[in-house]
């Protein structure tokens, strides 16, 4: 995948690294520390500028996170309800449920997207929570360009830094990435622990 990414980059400068950046909003399994840090180091081997490609990769990360966000609204919380109505027994959830979640959200979302912005994978699919809670779209916009804007402006950066040595950066970035998993899966299994045991005092 890493070849086929920069192929394009070098081929359409500033176009493929926007192109590149939405796609990787939109499906994060695409690596966007090999995108960033590659065009980094095309700075200064080519014609590109780090203030072209972090625009660039702003802008690719701005579209992509659009798009979950719309899809979101397609979830919005009266059709979670519907699904709620039909398969919450199976799913052990309630309507109270799904309005405790979003009302946590409509209370910590703008902090929770701004931060979500700056870890892998789930940097996009913070979209889709603050589409579904109807999340003011303007705020959106601003958290999730001032978050990407960081993100990538640390990525491109150490690569223009490192230069033809930018696959080193890719390596600690995999590192960090696996560390914030690891965090996410600890936090969600204790998430998953906490909610069986509140259900089991209700019942």
């Amino acid at each position: 995948m890493e070849n086929w990414i920069t192929d394009i980059m070098e081929q359409f400068g500033y176009v493929g690294v926007f192109v590149l950046i939405m796609v990787e909003n939109v499906f994060p399994p695409i690596p966007s520390e090999v995108i960033l840090t590659f065009g980094g180091f095309m700075t200064t081997a080519s014609s590109l500028t780090k203030i072209g490609v972090i625009a660039a990769a702003t802008a690719g990360s701005v579209a992509g996170a659009i798009i979950l966000y719309y899809i979101g609204r397609l979830l919005d919380v009266e059709r979670l309800e519907k699904i709620v109505d039909r398969w919450g027994r199976v799913l052990r959830l309630t309507r109270e449920d799904i309005h405790k979640a979003d009302a946590w959200f409509d209370k910590y979302g703008p902090w929770t997207v701004f931060f979500c912005r700056l870890v892998p994978l789930i940097r996009s699919l913070i979209s889709l929570p603050a589409g579904m809670s109807n999340m003011n779209i303007w705020l959106f916009l601003l958290l999730t360009t001032l978050g990407s804007l960081i993100w990538n402006t640390v990525l491109v950066s150490l690569g223009a830094a490192v230069g033809d040595n930018w696959e080193i950066i890719v390596h600690y970035m995999d590192i960090y990435s696996n560390i914030a998993y690891a965090i996410i899966a600890v936090l969600g299994i204790a998430a998953i622990i906490w909610y069986i045991n509140f259900r089991r005092k209700r019942a």
